[in-house]
């Protein structure tokens, strides 16, 4: 399948714009987690300031694919890494200034930013990809396996980097470096990026926001269902679980999360070789069913099997349910740039992502009242009942639905 040069510079220029965004969000999240923990903010405040962030996600999705879709995937990314530039420049104000409301305010700007950057950079893969068939399916799965895997790869090494930096030129310079770095990226994108990227032809109309196919729907409702299953756990009560049970200070946890943020990338970008690719399979609604049904074992086992021996069930099952959650993940982000229409592809991924984004909420909140009332056994409970429902939702997916219509061949 002969590759075009020019829409394959545009998907490298997509994917490297997603990549750095991603570097300096991990590194953010890091950078004020420590250095709020520094200046002695309690556990539940610091979680406070990511409030918004997470809360914002759910509108700038649904919007956002529809703004996409108005005036271009381009314009779109671009906004993102601007506003990500302001959160970054609003955090570099005098330490007295620093609130709560103040960074509040400012996280809530970055996850707007953060999420018009991944449903615009993920739309892009579909309107670049100009493949046929089977074979086409199975080169857009690879292209969005690469593209998802390495972005939580690099939210892993910005875990990493956040701390490294705050510990090498403190708060404030660790800020002006990242609004450097992202200062080039979007001047460059502002200039090599493809005018018009995903710009549908017919203008959609604001009510249109709201999938009308039965395909992206049940994808979506297994989506917030998934998301909220890792998240009921992992989000609060594991990290807390790690510090109060296993002795390991904030370090420890922090790299140990960064470094399975790492290996969970890494499983992603190897999902379609995991699934079926070397049998040439396209995978559909029979591979999905059987990976989310083995992953909601996972949790009921570990909270079964966690009192016989608390460390080496724990990490070992932390172990498994990356490796199956990350499979998930990546069929899922596939599932939708190919249910996902030609007109418009932003609006049926936005859609998508804002039921990720309010599934991630859901878990995070459940997270904290389970552990606090019941311990983590509640929340892998919680989280083994959300992924059964994952696995229901899962059942109603078409299969194949035929060959995508538009990019090229990697």
């Amino acid at each position: 399948m002969a590759v075009s040069s020019t829409e394959l510079r545009q998907y490298m220029l997509v994917t490297g714009n997603y990549w750095a965004f991603t570097l300096t969000d991990g590194a953010l999240r890091m950078l004020v987690v420590l250095h709020f923990h520094q200046l002695g903010y309690g556990p539940l405040a610091i979680a406070m300031l990511f409030l918004f962030y997470e809360f914002f996600g759910i509108v700038t999705n649904l919007v956002g694919g529809w703004l996409g879709a108005r005036i271009g995937l381009n314009r779109i990314m671009n906004i993102g890494l601007g506003l990500q530039v302001i959160a970054l420049l609003m955090l570099t104000v005098p330490p007295e200034w620093l609130t709560i409301g103040w960074v509040m305010l400012a996280q809530a700007l970055s996850g707007i930013a953060k999420d018009l950057n991944k449903m615009s950079a993920k739309s892009s893969v579909k309107q670049l990809t100009k493949l046929a068939g089977e074979a086409g399916e199975s080169r857009l799965f690879r292209a969005v396996a690469v593209l998802t895997g390495s972005k939580n790869t690099l939210k892993g090494v910005g875990f990493f980097l956040g701390g490294a930096l705050l510990g090498g030129f403190g708060f404030s310079g660790a800020l002006w470096l990242m609004i450097a770095m992202l200062a080039l990226v979007l001047l460059s994108s502002l200039v090599f990026l493809q005018k018009d990227l995903g710009r549908s032809k017919a203008k959609p109309k604001f009510s249109e926001m709201f999938s009308t196919s039965a395909a992206v729907n049940w994808l979506s409702a297994a989506r917030l269902f998934l998301f909220g299953a890792r998240d009921i756990w992992f989000v609060v009560a594991l990290p807390v679980y790690l510090s109060q049970q296993f002795g390991w200070d904030h370090w420890q946890v922090g790299g140990f999360l960064a470094s399975w943020v790492i290996a969970y990338g890494l499983v992603q970008v190897a999902a379609p070789w995991l699934t079926g690719k070397k049998q040439g399979r396209v995978p559909g609604r029979g591979v999905a069913i059987s990976w989310v049904g083995l992953l909601t074992l996972i949790p009921a086992a570990i909270a079964l099997a966690l009192p016989w021996n608390p460390h080496w069930v724990l990490l070992t099952g932390l172990m498994l349910f990356g490796i199956c959650f990350a499979i998930n993940s990546s069929l899922h982000s596939y599932l939708i740039i190919s249910y996902a229409r030609e007109e418009g592809t932003s609006m049926d991924v936005g859609f998508y992502y804002m039921a990720n984004a309010s599934g991630r909420l859901l878990g995070t909140l459940l997270s904290g009242g389970l552990f606090q009332a019941w311990g983590i056994e509640a929340c892998l409970a919680g989280s083994a009942i959300m992924l059964l429902i994952a696995l229901l939702l899962t059942l109603k997916l078409p299969e194949y639905q035929g060959p995508v219509q538009s990019g090229f061949s990697l």
